[in-house]
C-alpha cells in the first residue's frame, strides 16, 4: 500500500468514531499535494448537508488525535469539508444513492470522438457503469476508463 492510501486509511480509522457520535457519514479522505503544500482532507456530509460549524467541530477533535497519533511523516494542513454538489461517485454508497439520476461521465480516451458523456445511472458493478442516454441507448463504461464520474445539474 502506497503511503498516500496508508495515510488515508488511517486518518479514516481515526476519525470514523467521531463522525459516527456525530451521525455524519464520511464521504472520502485524500491526501494530495497542491502548489507545494501536503493536504490531508475529510470529506463529511449529512442528511441536509453539512455546515462550517460541523467541520469545525470535527476538525477540532480530530486535529487532537492527529497530534497525538503523529503517523504523517510530511508536515500538512488538514481540512474538513463538504464534498459538495458536484462531487464524484467513488464508493458503492454513492453508486446506490445515485441510481436513476442524471450523470455525467469524463473518460481519459475519447470514445467515439467523445470524452464527455451524460445518461440516467441504470447499472453498475465492480468494474462497469451503465446509462442510457437521451436518444435511449445504453452505454457501458470500464470504470478504469472514468477520469470523473458525477451527477450532471444544469445550472
Amino acid at each position: 500500500m502506497s503511503k498516500h492510501k496508508t495515510y488515508e486509511a488511517h486518518t479514516e480509522k481515526l476519525i470514523a468514531p467521531i463522525l459516527e457520535r456525530m451521525e455524519f457519514e464520511l464521504v472520502d479522505v485524500e491526501y494530495v499535494k497542491e502548489g507545494g503544500v501536503w493536504y490531508l482532507r475529510a470529506y463529511i456530509d449529512k442528511e441536509g448537508g453539512i455546515t462550517v460549524n460541523d467541520c469545525e467541530d470535527v476538525a477540532r477533535e480530530m486535529n487532537e488525535l492527529l497530534d497525538r497519533e503523529d503517523y504523517i511523516e510530511d508536515s500538512y494542513v488538514f481540512e474538513v469539508s463538504s464534498p459538495g454538489l458536484l462531487r464524484p461517485l467513488k464508493k458503492e454508497k454513492d453508486y446506490i444513492r445515485s441510481m436513476g439520476k442524471n450523470l455525467e461521465i469524463r473518460t481519459y480516451h475519447a470514445i467515439d470522438r467523445k470524452k464527455e458523456f451524460y445518461g440516467i445511472l441504470k447499472a453498475y458493478d465492480e468494474n462497469t457503469v451503465t446509462i442510457e442516454t437521451e436518444e435511449g441507448e445504453k452505454q457501458t463504461f470500464e470504470k478504469s476508463d472514468i477520469a470523473l464520474i458525477r451527477l450532471a445539474f444544469d445550472f
